[in-house]
């Protein structure tokens, strides 16, 4: 099975909050024996979503195939002024392109949702991909993880931190048990 990890921030570096979070997710998915993608808008060049534009860069149809083929994704994203980054968002506006498919959208496909905050606010984060995951007709794992950043790592800033491992570990389980809808 297919799982794709979409890291919502332009911040792809392995060091960094959303590079360590996707490597977490990529890494231990593969150990289950899935095949993992990790998606990141940085570097993809995807443009501003315009509806009425006549051709699709090669950046925007890849990361649609790459939302296609996964039957199962990660959706990772920090908090940007009570919200999924607006990059993360123009992404998935892009996936409008799949709305004539046989399948639209996401339709079946089982997505889990992290986000964090500095403070206790990650929680508008998941709110938001959460609509827009169901507007894009995925089926929401009821599980999700908001995420308290100063409580992210231990204080030596090597790991996660006991609780954030542990619920990771409770997602990665969920999802890899979950089976992607029959449509």
């Amino acid at each position: 099975m297919n799982v794709l990890i979409f890291n919502g921030s332009m911040d792809d570096r392995p060091h960094a909050t959303a590079g360590r979070v996707a490597g977490y997710f990529e890494e231990a998915f593969r150990n289950k024996g899935f095949t993992t993608e990790i998606f990141s808008p940085a570097g993809a060049n995807i443009p501003f979503f315009d509806p009425g534009k006549q051709e699709t860069s090669a950046g925007v149809q890849a990361m649609c195939d790459a939302f296609c083929r996964s039957e199962l994704q990660v959706w990772l994203t920090p908090l940007y002024h009570g919200s999924m980054t607006g990059v993360m968002k123009n992404c998935l506006d892009w996936l409008e392109l799949t709305s004539r498919h046989g399948r639209p959208y996401l339709t079946g496909k089982v997505v889990a949702l992290v986000s964090w905050a500095g403070g206790t606010q990650a929680m508008q984060g998941i709110n938001a991909m959460d609509a827009v995951a169901k507007a894009l007709r995925a089926w929401v794992l009821p599980f999700s993880i908001p995420v308290i950043r100063d409580h992210l790592f231990e204080p030596d800033n090597s790991n996660f931190a006991p609780l954030y491992r542990n619920k990771f570990d409770q997602m990665i389980t969920l999802l890899a048990d979950a089976r992607p809808a029959a449509v």
